[in-house]
């Protein structure tokens, strides 16, 4: 017997994960300028990496990441968390209408918790909705050497109407 997936968790169609990826590689420019790629999309988990290059780099010594990469591209997965997250709850609307929500979408809060300094040539980032209600999204990431060490956590909230 073949196991159904609720709705929500169901894969998104193919024409919103190329349309959400291309809005968060190309088209948010700093995105663009800090290399965050975009691994995988789903309603309950996004994704994403950012390679290390020597524009990224806080203090020249050590070649640390800056700090302010790693707080930028976990906002950055987490507003993508949420746009999965608003995907997910609307799978019913047009791919243009979804992603039209992403214009509503503004951090109202962020905090990151810098553990362990960012040293590496690649950092995986992921993010995943704790709660989405009508107004607020509140959302918990990870950032991670390509080792796996957890570098960085971060908790944020997202208007979301």
């Amino acid at each position: 017997m073949t196991r159904r997936l609720p709705p929500s968790h169901a894969p998104f169609e193919p024409e919103f994960v190329e349309a959400l990826t291309d809005l968060f590689e190309r088209k948010v420019t700093f995105n663009r300028i800090i290399g965050l790629e975009v691994v995988s999309i789903a309603a309950e988990r996004v994704t994403g990496r950012i390679g290390m290059r020597p524009e990224l780099v806080g203090n020249f010594g050590y070649r640390r990441l800056h700090g302010g990469v790693i707080s930028a591209g976990l906002d950055a997965m987490a507003g993508l968390a949420v746009m999965a997250a608003l995907g997910a709850r609307h799978r019913s609307d047009t791919v243009a209408q979804r992603l039209a929500r992403f214009e509503r979408i503004g951090t109202i809060d962020l905090r990151v918790d810098y553990l362990h300094p960012g040293i590496g040539d690649r950092f995986d980032l992921s993010a995943e909705v704790m709660r989405i209600g009508s107004r607020v999204a509140s959302v918990r990431m990870e950032f991670r050497g390509a080792d796996g060490a957890l570098l960085s956590t971060g908790t944020a909230a997202y208007i979301v109407s």
